[in-house]
């Protein structure tokens, strides 16, 4: 009985789903985008939420859930996630700020120009979020040097990382996004490098549009801003003793390589017991001599792992090397009897064979060097040793333990092997001798049998948010196309562009997205338009690369909010903006940029 009262209704709902599929599925696309643009829940859940509301309506079968998973963009996102992570852990970025700022204490003018050029071509290739990440310090520091406002400098940053992105298929995750759909949809794809001449077309006229701007469009206050740089300072006072084998012995002071990152000070050299002025000569670096820096946690991390170098100071000599040594920071806490001490006569430090690799503390610590430092309460110390010798520090109740570990060492030895493997990505990938997803992947194995990077830090690299936002809305995809929703959109915008010009078509298509991409996330609106523009494209008689790219280019540009791209966020928060900073300069840059695209794709692909 209960079966035959529960039949009708199961049929009557499936009809219902049937005849209404389209409005339904633009009623979940709607409350998406109302909780996209509300931003109370991560886009990521919003999407996830979206996606299994798809998959329970029927309207996308779980063969084809699954399907998504092996989707060639989200793993070619993943894989240049690893690739960006080990371009960053060699060093090379670090390397190439280090020149810059080098040049900034001379021409900061030229300084920043190259800065930005080198973010626009560091983008290109990799994922934008860490460049800009590492570029904000550089550029507050420059702009605190030359005395402009902050401001003025760290929207450009994040602009011309955008603009770099769109200059190659791999340099957004939405390029490769929109290039998976189009190909799902019968497309030939696009090429490494078949969307750069229009890239350059935007890259230039928006880059001049700021530079002509800058003085009256980009704010000048500079309330909220504190003096110094921003950046990682080396506030780490540590040692080393140059060994046998050391790379640059024999090679002077003033060219030594040990010394050249910016995040590495000299405090003084030490020659037989005596301190060498080393400013004034051209003093070669020999073995044996102890040399006393400043350093941040990455070159700390660095300097313990180079090879012919002996770091930190040992109160107790130990018998034996420690076959697996761990390091741990801990805090001097107020009432430490080692307050006042020398670190060469800390008491705690005599009982078990441990090394200090370095000793912070909110005032530099004055030295002569680490052994004779003074410890005052609230010195953080970079302890080495074993496992048990660690843990028997911590059993003094006046030595606080600090969570933080040491930062990740440069890798710089791996340096030319990664940028090479990076080059051949792009060379190979461009020839089409193979997919850019495969390609991705060997690479990855590749750096991984090097040690260029770590499984750990490529897991960490791969932004778990972004993934998951990218299958969910391949599924809402699937899920509008299936349901009949894209067809409904393209029965009613079809009138009003039926006897429009090709560029007004690429143009509407352009300007929807990119205002779509300024309140929601720019991979959703992707997914959502590309199969529109291309139903478009079929319907008008047009050329679907030429819609396609304007889904890809107006998704991918986004200047007028602080939400619109990743990078807004980010210098949003770090130059204090107001809402209002990003209207005033990236509405105009809108608009120059969804000219200048429409002009690209006409000369190309409309013509």
């Amino acid at each position: 009985m209960l079966a035959a009262s529960w039949m009708p209704d199961t049929v009557m709902l499936s009809r219902f789903l049937d005849d209404h599929s389209a409005l339904i599925g633009l009623v979940v696309l709607l409350a998406m985008l109302v909780g996209f643009i509300r931003e109370k829940t991560p886009p990521a859940a919003i999407a996830a939420m979206g996606a299994s509301l798809f998959i329970a309506l029927g309207f996308v079968k779980p063969d084809q859930a699954l399907g998504v998973f092996s989707n060639p963009a989200a793993i070619t996102v993943g894989a240049m996630f690893v690739i960006s992570a080990a371009v960053q852990r060699s060093g090379l970025m670090e390397a190439v700020i280090s020149r810059m700022m080098e040049l900034g204490r001379t021409r900061p003018k030229l300084a920043i120009g190259s800065l930005l050029a080198l973010t626009m071509l560091a983008s290109a290739f990799i994922n934008s979020t860490p460049v800009v990440v590492m570029m904000i310090p550089v550029m507050i520091s420059i702009a605190s040097a030359t005395g402009l406002a902050r401001r003025k400098l760290l929207i450009p940053l994040s602009y011309c990382a955008i603009l770099g992105g769109t200059c190659t298929l791999i340099g957004t995750s939405t390029n490769l996004l929109v290039d998976s759909i189009a190909r799902r949809e019968g497309l030939e794809g696009f090429g490494v490098f078949s969307i750069t001449p229009i890239g350059l077309i935007l890259m230039v006229g928006c880059a001049l549009f700021l530079y002509l701007t800058q003085s009256f469009l980009l704010p000048d206050r500079r309330d909220g801003e504190t003096a110094g740089g921003g950046e990682a300072k080396p506030d780490i006072l540590t040692e080393v003793r140059i060994g046998p084998g050391f790379a640059d012995i024999g090679r002077p002071y003033e060219k030594a390589r040990l010394l050249s990152p910016r995040g590495v000070e000299l405090v003084s050299v030490f020659r037989s017991g005596e301190k060498l002025n080393i400013a004034s000569s051209d003093e070669l670096m020999t073995e044996r001599d102890r040399i006393v820096l400043r350093a941040t946690q990455a070159e700390l991390a660095t300097l313990r792992t180079t090879a012919g170098l002996q770091i930190g100071v040992q109160v107790r000599a130990s018998q034996a090397p420690v076959e697996k040594e761990e390091v741990s920071r801990v805090v001097i806490a107020s009432g430490h009897r080692a307050i006042d001490r020398r670190i060469a006569d800390a008491e705690f430090l005599s009982r078990m064979p441990l090394r200090v690799l370095g000793v912070s503390r909110r005032t530099n610590p004055a030295g002569p060097d680490l052994g004779g430092l003074r410890l005052k309460a609230g010195d953080s110390l970079w302890v080495a040793g074993s496992r048990e010798a660690l843990q028997s520090l911590r059993q003094d109740m006046r030595l606080l333990p600090a969570e933080a570990p040491l930062a990740k060492p440069f890798r710089r030895d791996r340096a030319a092997l990664v940028l090479m493997t990076l080059a051949v990505v792009v060379t190979l990938a461009s020839i089409g001798l193979l997919s850019i997803s495969a390609l991705a992947i060997i690479a990855v194995g590749f750096l991984f049998a090097i040690r260029a990077i770590d499984p750990s830090d490529a897991w960490v690299a791969m932004d778990g948010d972004v993934l998951a936002l990218i299958f969910s809305m391949l599924i809402v995809g699937l899920g509008l196309e299936n349901a009949g929703s894209v067809q409904a959109i393209i029965s009613a915008v079809l009138p009003v562009l039926q006897q429009a010009s090709p560029v007004v078509v690429v143009l509407s298509i352009y300007v929807l997205t990119s205002i779509l991409t300024e309140m929601v996330t720019n991979n959703a609106v992707a997914v959502i338009m590309t199969p529109i523009a291309i139903s478009l494209s079929d319907k008008l008689g047009l050329a679907p690369e030429a819609t396609v790219l304007a889904v890809l280019f107006g998704a991918s540009a986004s200047f007028a909010t602080p939400i619109g791209y990743q990078t807004n966020t980010l210098v949003a928060s770090a130059g204090g903006y107001r809402f209002a900073d990003f209207l005033r300069v990236g509405v105009a840059m809108n608009i120059i940029a969804a000219c200048l695209t429409t002009a690209g794709i006409y000369l190309f692909y409309l013509r």
